[in-house]
């Protein structure tokens, strides 16, 4: 994994999981995901209490982060510390721990894996973020549930700058009524530089 390779907590991955349309959107337009709820969750329960179980901290956008405090009556995650990469004043539902960042992902990045412990750092989104995450070198895991729905429109899921390396496609996992989890393994590309050293910003609106 890569946060081996770059001197990381060893046994812990920073991992991208989200859902996806079949033409690449994690949500419509409007920050709408409708499209996706619609299909419930029970399908995808046991499989999702396996990889949260392994998870130690979250990292997540501000329009991730705000469209969780409309949406849920409680804080989703109150027993782990989550960034919310940002550049204005938020609120913080009661029980959780919030901490409001901004700036590179890469000069963070130690601060959550400490916090993780051996477990892995949940990237939840949006795709902005994970994009930042990918291009700095931190992003060793991308599991892609892939639902059998196409939106035409929305916000991507990886919009990255520039191609990236070739992902390792290390399982699958198909689901009753038809979505299938695409598990891949990131590999840094020839020539990478130390990601701790990378300055470009995180974008705040992911």
């Amino acid at each position: 994994m890569l946060s081996e390779v770059l001197g990381s907590v060893p046994g812990m991955s920073t991992t991208y999981s989200v859902a996806s349309s079949l033409d690449g959107f994690v949500a419509a337009p409007g920050d709408d995901l409708d499209w996706l709820l619609q299909f419930g969750f029970e399908p995808f329960q046991e499989h999702y209490d396996r990889f949260f179980a392994g998870v130690g901290a979250i990292v997540m956008g501000s329009t991730t982060y705000e469209w969780l405090l409309a949406h849920d009556d409680t804080w989703a995650y109150p027993d782990l510390p989550t960034w919310v990469f940002t550049t204005r004043e938020l609120p913080v539902p009661d029980g959780a721990e919030v901490h409001f960042v901004s700036g590179s992902v890469a000069d963070h990045q130690s601060v959550l894996e400490r916090a993780a412990g051996e477990r892995d750092v949940w990237v939840v989104g949006g795709g902005l973020l994970a994009a930042q995450y990918q291009q700095a070198g931190l992003l060793d895991e991308l599991r892609v549930t892939v639902m059998p729905i196409a939106l035409g429109a929305g916000a991507p899921l990886l919009p990255v700058a520039a191609p990236t390396p070739v992902f390792e496609l290390v399982g699958t996992t198909p689901f009753v009524g038809g979505a299938v989890e695409l598990h891949y393994r990131s590999a840094p590309a020839a020539g990478d530089t130390d990601p701790h050293s990378v300055g470009q910003d995180a974008r705040t609106d992911a």
